[in-house]
């Protein structure tokens, strides 16, 4: 049977072949350190956990609305308020399975046939093979490394045509843990602005930032952006709640509306136990939410550290998020090998350890390691990686 056109033409993950390795060398018994997560090594906070095991006892195990519970939504907006001084009404506001769900929503909501969309360099794999399934055409924009993978506003007004319905914005980055300064926002806003072109701005890792630097949201820097602006967040990466499945989208209330009538037809709701667990999470405590962010802020100064020792590697300290994107250019043409792909193999099939290569986020040169992990691990890790870069060398 001959598939859809949309999915053959979807680019296959390049951390697949990694990944399988990995577990292929996992279920042999050897031990493997996984630097690739995308995901809090810490569990959900108990207050939430209990939130949404009493909420199933009360019954609460049906259908709800398809653009999620209005007590939740309300507990978005306020704290969209508290966190950013935004209004929003609930009609401008949707509760989705997770944040990605929000973007794939938002995609089929507003691009045709032939829209381009500007995705920068480097980007998070999913935004432009969702940008294709809806028939758009992703444009790419060059973040250079020595703007700490950050695109300019004349970059941005570089690349728009006739064509272009929206910017992606990921502040703070993944993979790069990069952070937009308010100046930075406005002058991108600007250009949005006299363009006329959607923002989409994906703020998964807002509460993750760390030595003493701020988040802000495009929107938040004038009303005319905050109307330009569709806003991505969700609880996955602030509440380490990946599994729960639970994002939202805020923004102009006719896209929001078109999102809901979609879900409607696809999920029907996002999961109702989960939303109450949301509800938990907004209206309750976050001391755990700060306790995580301090805890990946200390890895991150001790790791990075210790990661700029290695040889042939580089590296822009991140602001935010928890990965490290070091630049490993240097690195593989010591120990010969012909590209940051084949590097990160054998050091896999060698060392046990398994990075993300560079070439999924569209940056070649360089890898992604994740440390939401323990310290220990990730210094095993460095020292393993080291050893074979130093082992490969001597063969020169």
């Amino acid at each position: 049977m001959k598939l859809a056109k949309r999915v053959e033409a979807l680019t296959p993950s390049t951390t697949l072949a990694i990944t399988a390795k990995a577990n292929a060398l996992k279920a042999e018994g050897h031990n493997v350190i996984g630097l690739g997560a995308g995901e809090p090594d810490f569990n959900t906070p108990i207050h939430i956990i209990e939130a949404a095991y009493q909420s199933m006892k009360e019954g609460h195990t049906k259908y709800t609305a398809s653009g999620g519970l209005l007590s939740l939504k309300k507990a978005i907006a306020n704290k969209l308020k508290q966190d950013q001084g935004l209004t929003y009404d609930t009609s401008e506001i949707i509760v989705s399975t997770g944040a990605k769900h929000s973007l794939y929503s938002l995609f089929q909501a507003i691009i045709d046939e032939g829209d381009e969309v500007i995705i920068p360099i480097p980007y998070w794999v999913s935004y432009p093979e969702q940008v294709k399934l809806a028939g758009g055409e992703p444009v790419y924009v060059e973040g250079k490394e020595e703007n700490q993978f950050k695109i300019t506003a004349e970059d941005l007004k570089a690349s728009i045509t006739k064509q272009t319905k929206a910017l992606i914005l990921n502040s703070p980055s993944n993979p790069t843990g990069s952070l937009y300064t308010a100046e930075e926002l406005k002058a991108i806003g600007e250009v949005c602005l006299q363009e006329d072109v959607l923002i989409v701005s994906d703020e998964i890792y807002e509460k993750l930032i760390y030595d003493g630097a701020k988040h802000t949201s495009i929107a938040e820097l004038s009303q005319e952006l905050r109307e330009q602006t569709i806003i991505i967040n969700g609880l996955s990466k602030s509440h380490s709640m990946t599994g729960w499945r639970i994002g939202f989208a805020a923004g102009n209330a006719k896209i929001i509306k078109a999102m809901t009538n979609l879900d409607s037809h696809s999920t029907s709701n996002p999961t109702t136990i989960s939303q109450h667990g949301a509800l938990a999470a907004y209206n309750g405590t976050q001391e755990p939410v700060e306790e995580m962010r301090k805890a990946f802020e200390e890895r991150l100064n001790k790791v990075y550290e210790r990661l700029i020792t290695l040889p042939g590697i580089s590296c822009v300290k991140p602001k935010g998020a928890f990965y490290l994107f070091p630049n490993a250019k240097e690195a593989v043409e010591m120990t010969g090998f012909g590209s940051v792909d084949e590097w990160v193999e054998a050091i896999l099939e060698e060392e046990k350890v398994a990075l993300v290569p560079g070439s999924g986020f569209g940056a070649p040169e360089n890898v992604r390691l994740s440390y939401a992990t323990s310290l220990d691990t990730i210094m095993e890790a460095l020292d393993r990686i080291e050893r074979f870069i130093t082992r490969h060398s001597k063969k020169d």
